[in-house]
């Protein structure tokens, strides 16, 4: 069974506090990995990680941190206005808004763009808050129109035991998951990126009702259908640090 120990952190480098919050996973043996975007600093380390050399990572890498932060602050001012822009399946699509008699914010997507009906007078926060959330729960339902879909087109090259549960989440530091009974969760957020990042985390979790572990053979089975998983592993990780929602 997987581990997970979850804290909070932070450190002092050159006058900034850098605070972090840190998961600790069994699965996780050897590497730390550091992603920046709008919900702060996040570090993924194995168990065993003394908190000591998670510091001196984070101390390590603080110039690149601070700059990414500042640019996952200055992203994370959505001010939903005309023009602003989100990406639905890796392009950047323009959003209107307009208000209406409504209790609160809906979404629609045609013609590559976002057309958001908003109700009126709302408080400038309380405002973004709700459109943010209108946001949220329409990708939320996209992902859970196509990721099923996704997986049964994935599922035949890589059929193992049973087809599995699929359910989509709001997911903190995962694109997704797979759990020992098979069930596959996914981030709703897969919407956001381009088609062969979203079938590398279909494939990935799919490869795991074989492989439960990140060994060799893991991988071998993921690079036969994604020969350039490395390519997308990497790209995955960047597209990561971007995401405005």
């Amino acid at each position: 069974m997987t581990r997970i120990v979850t804290g909070r952190d932070a450190i002092e480098f050159g006058g900034a506090t850098i605070e972090f919050d840190v998961r600790r996973s069994s699965r996780r043996h050897k590497t730390i990995e550091i992603s920046v975007g709008s919900r702060g600093v996040r570090v993924a380390a194995p168990m065993n990680v003394p908190d000591s050399e998670v510091r001196a990572f984070v101390r390590k890498r603080a110039p690149w941190i601070i700059r990414h932060r500042a640019e996952a602050q200055e992203r994370a001012r959505n001010r939903f206005v005309d023009g602003e822009t989100l990406p639905y399946l890796g392009r950047s699509a323009a959003m209107t808004f307009e208000t209406a008699d409504l209790g609160a914010p809906v979404v629609y997507f045609a013609d590559g763009k976002f057309r958001v009906i908003e109700p009126p007078g709302l408080a400038e926060e309380d405002r973004c808050e709700a459109v943010r959330q209108a946001l949220a729960v329409w990708f939320f339902d996209q992902a859970a129109g196509r990721l099923p879909e996704d997986v049964e087109r994935w599922w035949p090259r890589l059929a193992h035991g049973p087809k599995p549960r699929i359910l989509i989440r709001d997911q903190r530091s995962r694109w997704g998951s797979c759990a020992r009974d098979g069930t596959i969760r996914f981030n709703w957020r897969l919407m956001m990126l381009p088609p062969d990042l979203i079938d590398y985390v279909v494939v990935h979790e799919l490869a795991h009702l074989q492989v439960r572990n990140h060994s060799p053979d893991f991988w071998n089975v993921v690079r036969r259908v994604l020969p350039d998983v490395q390519q997308r592993r990497r790209l995955l990780k960047e597209a990561g640090r971007t995401l405005p929602l």
